[in-house]
């Protein structure tokens, strides 16, 4: 595992496509902001296992810009 150190504002670049942001810094929380292409998929790990409805074009929620 690579374990980074960021600042508010700072972001770190994965393989040239992937924009991970650090947006907010709290007492007991990081708030990150990814920017990614829409086919790669950003889910949260607890609900990945988890069947994501498609839509007709064959996109689930967890495709689309602004996910959580």
């Amino acid at each position: 595992m690579l374990v980074l150190s960021r600042k508010l504002n700072e972001t770190i670049i994965i393989n040239d496509i992937i924009r991970l942001t650090v947006v907010d810094i709290r007492p007991n929380q990081v708030r990150l902001g990814f920017e990614a292409p829409k086919e790669v998929a950003i889910y949260r790990e607890e609900l990945r296992g988890r069947a994501l409805p498609v839509n007709e074009f064959g996109a689930s929620p967890a495709s689309r810009p602004n996910r959580t």
